[in-house]
C-alpha cells in the first residue's frame, strides 16, 4: 500500500476512521462519508455538556450560543462565504424546499425558473413545485449525455429579464460532472437572476470559494464531508434580508436565524465544526483555518484524482464496460455498467465481499433518464480521502471474481 501519494499521509488519515476497522472498502462516499473519531468525540462531549436554548445568562445557554457561532464560522471558512448568511437545517433538501417556497411568494406568471437535468432531485423538485404553484414558467437545461458536460452556453437561450432563479449543481452526484459555475453565474447575473448552487457533491472534493463561483446561495451537507447529518445553505445576507419565510410569531427576524425553524441540533453543529477542523488539519501547515482548508482540500483533490485514474485504467480490462463519467472537469465519482449484467447484482456481489459500491440512480432521476439508464441507474464507484490502493485492488478482485463466475452475456 502506497502511503506517500501526493502530499497526503493516507495511513495517518485512515487511523482516525474507526468504521474502517470493520474491514469494508468504502466506495459509497457520495451517499455519505465515514466519520472520523474527532467528529464523533465532539458530538458526544457536546451532548454531555450543559446545554439549553441560546443565551448569555447560564453556562448551558452560553455553550449553545458558542456552538452555533463556531459552526457558522467554520462553514464560512470552508466555503469562503459570509458568516452572516450561513443557515443550518435538517438537510440540504429541507433547506432548499424552504427557500424555494419563500422565494416563490414573489413569483408570478411572468417569471421564469431554470433547472438542469444534471442535478440531484433536491435541486430540481423544490424549484419545479414552487414554480408550478406560483404559475411561473419552468425551463430545463440539458447536459450532453455523450460527453457528460453541462456547458455554460446551454443557458444562453434559457435566460431573460424574467429569470428569477437558476439552480445548478456544483458537481453531479451521479457522474461527477463539474460545470463551469463562474461562467454560468455571469450569465445569470447579467440577466438579473439569482444563482442557487447545490454544492453537496462538490464540497468534499475540491476547494470552494462561494464569491469566486458567483453563487448567491450555496447548499451543502456536512455528512458528505466527514461530518454529521445536517444541511447548510450559505446565502448572500443582502438577498436573505428580502426573504421572509413562514415562521413562528415569537421567533426572531434576525438573519440567518429567521430561516432556522425551531431549536438547532447543537451536537450536530459542533460535529460540523469538528469535521471542518479535521479537513483543515489533513495537511498540518501554519496559516488561518481558511488557508489550511484550501491547501488541505487541494491535496485531497489530487490524491482522489490519482485513485480515480487508477480505477478508470483498471475498468478498461472488463468486457462491455461503459463509463458514464466523461466530463473534462469532474469529481472522482465513476458511474459504470457492464453490457448484459445487472449493476445491482454486481453491487450485491461486491458488498458480500466487503466492497461497498452501490447501484442506482441516487436521486439524480433526470440525469439517469437522460443517460438511458432509467430509475435503475448503474454501479457508482465514489472515491473519498480515506480510500487507498488496497481498496482499489479489492474492488478489482471483486469484479474479476464476479465475471469469472458470471454467465456470458
Amino acid at each position: 500500500m502506497d502511503s506517500t501519494k501526493p502530499g497526503l499521509n493516507i495511513d495517518r488519515l485512515r487511523s482516525h476512521f474507526p468504521s474502517i476497522a470493520g474491514g469494508a472498502a468504502h466506495f459509497d462516499g457520495p451517499g455519505g462519508t465515514q466519520t472520523p473519531d474527532a467528529v464523533a468525540d465532539v458530538i458526544r462531549s457536546t451532548l454531555c455538556s450543559p446545554l439549553a436554548n441560546r443565551g448569555t445568562r447560564t453556562a448551558a445557554e452560553r455553550n449553545a450560543d458558542s456552538v452555533v457561532r463556531a459552526a457558522r464560522e467554520a462553514v464560512a471558512d470552508l466555503l469562503g462565504a459570509d458568516v452572516r448568511g450561513v443557515i443550518f437545517g435538517r438537510s440540504m433538501t429541507a433547506l432548499t424546499f424552504e427557500l424555494a417556497r419563500t422565494m416563490a411568494k414573489n413569483w408570478g406568471e411572468t417569471d421564469e425558473v431554470v433547472v438542469t437535468r444534471l442535478d440531484h432531485d433536491a435541486n430540481i423538485r423544490p424549484w419545479v413545485i414552487a414554480a408550478e404553484r406560483a404559475g411561473a414558467t419552468l425551463k430545463w437545461a440539458d447536459f450532453d449525455p455523450a460527453a457528460g458536460d453541462l456547458l455554460a452556453d446551454t443557458f444562453v437561450p434559457l435566460l431573460s429579464e424574467r429569470t428569477r432563479i437558476v439552480a445548478v449543481t456544483g458537481a453531479s452526484n451521479l457522474i461527477g460532472t463539474r460545470p463551469d459555475l463562474a461562467a454560468i453565474a455571469g450569465l445569470v447575473h447579467d440577466a438579473g437572476g439569482w444563482f442557487y448552487v447545490d454544492g453537496v457533491h462538490l464540497t468534499p472534493h475540491a476547494p470552494v470559494d462561494v464569491a469566486a463561483i458567483g453563487a448567491d446561495f450555496y447548499a451543502c451537507s456536512p455528512y458528505k464531508f466527514l461530518g454529521p447529518h445536517c444541511g447548510v445553505v450559505a446565502g448572500r445576507p443582502d438577498l436573505l434580508a428580502d426573504l421572509h419565510p413562514d415562521k413562528l410569531l415569537p421567533s426572531t427576524e434576525d438573519i440567518p436565524e429567521r430561516f432556522e425553524l425551531g431549536t438547532l441540533p447543537y451536537e450536530l453543529l459542533a460535529g460540523t465544526t469538528a469535521a471542518v477542523d479535521f479537513l483543515a488539519e489533513v495537511l498540518p501547515v501554519p496559516g488561518t483555518r481558511r488557508e489550511q482548508l484550501l491547501r488541505s482540500i487541494a491535496v485531497i483533490e489530487k490524491y482522489e484524482d490519482s485513485l480515480r485514474a487508477s480505477i478508470e485504467a483498471g475498468l478498461a480490462e472488463f468486457p462491455g464496460v461503459t463509463v458514464y463519467s466523461r466530463a473534462a472537469q469532474r469529481t472522482p465519482t465513476l458511474l459504470v455498467d457492464f453490457a448484459g449484467h445487472d449493476s445491482h447484482q454486481i453491487s450485491r456481489f461486491l458488498g458480500d465481499r466487503g466492497v461497498n459500491a452501490p447501484a442506482g440512480s441516487f436521486y439524480a432521476y433526470e440525469a439517469s433518464k437522460l443517460l438511458g439508464l432509467g430509475e435503475a441507474g448503474a454501479l457508482r464507484i465514489g472515491v473519498a480521502p480515506y480510500n487507498n490502493d488496497e481498496d482499489v485492488s479489492r474492488l478489482f478482485d471483486g469484479l474479476r471474481a464476479y465475471f469469472a463466475g458470471a454467465p456470458s452475456a
